[in-house]
């Protein structure tokens, strides 16, 4: 039995996925946790991308985070493979496995049968020298010449996910989009949940969150020690909401408060975006969030106790 947790980032995925396992073992069962926030993935970023601390996990086990350092770019392929290890370890425990995050793409590539093409490195410094002389938009709209879907999918300004695009393109003949997840497959079956919060107090979490993180100086001291490690070269850890700006913060070129208010920005476009992507879903059961019987209302639809 795989359980899936989804939702935008700040709704109560973490909480609730504790609460399910925590459910499951006092109904005789066992459940363990599987990481899909794509940030949470490299080591040593806790602080801003609310890493779930070990002390806080009431002792049940988790996977898949810390695989990378934040030099490495991430992969979505190796973390699907990382994943599935990991839910087919646990399943052949007997326990159940708990699939939790807000990274879209990443939930999907663990739950169906994706197709990912083979990089092409000098294809791909070619997109690079591209964008450097022309612009990220340039890009963009080539991808919307070649692949309005695609294009319509990944924003302008994600010229990492834009190159990729292209790359696919050029590489397959066929569109990105092909590759995504509306017509692909099932891994194998799943009950999925989406986890959401109305605007008004999701909004209210996600600033109180922000503000926590800069005011207290926790994620500056996080990033300073990040920085002798290579943060700032690495291709994915160094563009996450939040360390992007305490990397410029740190550098001079942004004030601690232009850093707050760009995070907490970006962080709410990134809510819209994760919800354009989850409500597409129609199969998921919806959750509130913040709600009292989120655990009940998953065991009851799932049939993780029995």
């Amino acid at each position: 039995m795989l359980l899936v947790l989804t939702g935008a980032t700040g709704t109560g995925k973490t909480g609730l996925s504790l609460d399910v396992a925590e459910a499951i073992a006092a109904a005789g069962g066992a459940a363990e946790i599987v990481n899909a926030d794509a940030m949470q993935l490299y080591r040593g970023m806790d602080v801003g991308t609310a890493k779930l601390p070990v002390a806080e996990r009431r002792g049940i086990r988790h996977h898949c985070f810390d695989l990378w350092d934040v030099t490495q770019t991430a992969s979505v392929a190796v973390y699907r493979d990382a994943a599935r290890a990991a839910i087919t370890d646990i399943e052949t425990r007997g326990a159940v496995a708990i699939l939790v995050g807000g990274s879209g793409l990443y939930l999907e590539s663990v739950t169906r049968e994706l197709d990912f093409p083979a990089t092409d490195p000098e294809l791909r410094a070619r997109l690079e020298q591209e964008a450097d002389a022309f612009g990220p938009d340039a890009l963009w709209r080539r991808l919307a010449e070649e692949d309005p879907e695609a294009a319509g999918r990944i924003h302008s300004a994600n010229l990492r996910k834009v190159i990729r695009a292209l790359e696919v393109v050029t590489l397959t003949g066929r569109p990105f989009a092909a590759s995504l997840p509306d017509a692909a497959p099932l891994w194998r079956p799943a009950v999925r949940f989406l986890v959401d919060v109305p605007n008004e107090p999701l909004a209210e979490r996600l600033v109180l969150r922000s503000r926590r993180m800069w005011e207290s100086g926790d994620l500056l001291d996080e990033v300073r020690g990040l920085l002798p490690l290579g943060l700032a070269d690495g291709q994915t850890a160094s563009r996450a909401i939040g360390y992007a700006q305490a990397v410029a913060v740190l550098g001079g070129t942004m004030t601690a408060e232009e850093g707050l208010a760009d995070t907490t920005r970006l962080t709410w476009r990134l809510v819209r975006r994760q919800r354009a992507w989850f409500t597409r879903d129609e199969e998921a059961v919806r959750i509130e969030g913040l709600g009292e019987d989120g655990a009940a209302r998953v065991l009851a639809r799932s049939g993780a106790i029995t």
